[in-house]
């Protein structure tokens, strides 16, 4: 502040002289003048300076974030969604990185990877991947990890949400690798597949691919029935012979990119002790979503007291999708703000809300079912699901989850598969990674099943009849078990086997997968 001084004016009188006489006037003095104080100046308080503010730390991406598209061989032109490319110039090295990137960042069990893995030995993504998981084994002998995979992206946009799988329209079952003699027998038959058109039928028995015999064993004949039973493109045409009772089936199936049904076989079943709705279940894809809601609206109709649900051969799919099939059996009463399934992921990730049971629809596909639908229920205290070493991952979330709740599950057939695990399938350059991220667990807490869910009445699968035939063995079973509570005192088993069979289901359809 600047101060303004006044002046001081100060008038001084003058002497005056007396007139006559010759003495002198006495001098007159003024009287003395206060000593004047000078202005006092205030002092002035320095303003207050704030202390230096650090400007906040943007924290770093992960290279899977930064080097996401820098590929060695960029791809151009339209993705299957109509949206371009957006690849750019890269290296191998670019993408080795991304990977180890990705799979220090999100793979679960990221800190048992082997620390001695040189990325410079490595000649592909794919070679890279294929080692960068943990090489734990079980208590009961498994690999820690036995769901590590890949795909190339094209191939899951086209599985995962729209259904389609290049294929005759077979599901086979059939001995593991590297058992003799080697039995594959039709599992499925695709309705309007090249197999149906066929005439092949569930329990139809391979002979042989192309003329080599399902028994060789040279590397020249199994690369013959590999390619057969394997087929790269859509219309390849290879010939098939199957036995039927006894009887020699020639055939020549024609590959092709088909729209599978994974909702079919929905029926009401009358028996002394209520009505038993009956549906079976193949996969959890974005097109099953509204084939579900109608098989629950036409159960409901039909005023379904109890369910029997067949997942034989359901590998799993969307977590999503779990939780409204979960709502659908149980309903609001018993569902109501209550956790399907709580992924947990690794420590460097931040905790996720868990997914709850969904009482509307996701709307995976727009144009079939919206979002935010209403979804029908049935509002089951009890469900038996129907089951092989083929259920697996989001099928399983569906036994965790109703159980998580007090919906009694009864299980008939096999022990399910063994995966309490999801993941976010990863795109890069072309190819999608499927690395494990989390670990569900069920409103309870409870996602300790990494070696299956074991079945109240173990029944082997029976590829003797019809699925959805009352006699067929697991549907049977279930039926004399929910009307007097006794299993077989004997498995029923497929006559026409020497031993137990497995189903060949695509890596793909054996996951669970979180919609972010």
């Amino acid at each position: 502040m600047k101060l303004k001084l006044l002046s001081l004016c100060v008038f001084v009188p003058m002497l005056l002289a007396s007139c006559g006489g010759d003495s002198s006037a006495p001098a007159i003095t003024p009287p003395p003048t206060a000593p004047t104080e000078p202005p006092v100046t205030p002092p002035v308080t320095p303003p207050e300076i704030p202390p230096p503010v650090t400007p906040p730390v943007t924290p770093s991406k992960p290279d899977w974030f930064t080097l996401y598209g820098h590929c060695e061989h960029p791809r151009t032109g339209p993705q299957p969604n109509g949206m371009p490319y957006f690849d750019l110039q890269g290296t191998l090295d670019d993408e080795l990185r991304w990977m180890r990137s990705y799979i220090d960042d999100s793979y679960l069990w990221y800190n048992e990877v082997p620390a001695n893995l040189n990325m410079a030995d490595y000649k592909t993504p794919l070679e890279y991947f294929a080692v960068l998981k943990t090489p734990a084994i079980t208590a009961s002998g498994r690999p820690k990890d036995r769901f590590h995979f890949s795909y190339p992206s094209e191939v899951w946009y086209a599985m995962s949400n729209q259904g389609i799988e290049l294929s005759y329209g077979l599901t086979w079952s059939r001995t593991a690798t590297g058992v003799l003699p080697r039995i594959w027998q039709v599992a499925l038959v695709e309705p309007g597949s090249s197999a149906d058109a066929a005439g092949l039928r569930r329990g139809d028995q391979l002979q042989s691919v192309d003329g080599v015999d399902m028994q060789a064993n040279t590397t020249e004949d199994l690369a013959v029935i590999n390619a057969g039973l394997s087929p790269k493109a859509a219309g390849e045409v290879h010939k098939f012979v199957l036995t039927r009772n006894g009887a020699s089936l020639p055939v020549s199936l024609t590959s092709a990119n088909l729209a599978l049904m994974p909702v079919q076989g929905t029926r009401v079943l009358q028996t002394t002790s209520g009505t038993v709705g009956y549906l079976q279940f193949h996969d959890h894809n974005a097109v099953a979503e509204s084939q579900l809601a109608d098989a629950f609206t036409q159960l409901k109709k039909a005023g379904v007291s109890d369910l029997i649900l067949d997942m034989r051969y359901n590998g799993g799919g969307y977590v999503r999708l779990a939780a409204e099939l979960g709502y659908m059996i149980a309903g609001p009463e018993a569902s109501r703000d209550k956790i399907f399934e709580h992924l947990h992921y690794n420590d460097k990730q931040k905790p996720v809300e868990p997914q709850l049971f969904s009482s509307t629809a996701y709307g995976f596909v727009p144009a079939q079912l919206k979002n935010g639908v209403a979804l029908p229920y049935l509002g089951l205290k009890r469900v038996t699901i129907l089951t092989t070493a083929g259920t697996c991952s989001a099928s399983e979330s569906v036994i965790n989850g109703l159980r998580g709740i007090d919906v009694e599950v009864t299980l008939i057939g096999g022990d399910t598969c063994g995966k309490p695990y999801a993941f976010t399938p990863a795109p890069n350059c072309g190819t999608t990674y499927f690395a494990i991220e989390t670990q569900g667990t069920n409103n309870k807490g409870f996602g300790d099943y990494a070696d299956g869910f074991q079945p109240t009445c173990k029944v082997a699968d029976d590829l003797t009849h019809e699925l959805g035939d009352a006699s067929e063995g697991l549907l049977a079973t279930a039926l004399s078990y929910r009307a007097n509570g006794v299993c077989p005192a004997a498995p029923l088993r497929n006559r026409t086997l020497s031993g137990a069979l497995e189903v060949l289901r695509p890596e793909g359809k054996q996951i669970a997968i979180r919609v972010r």
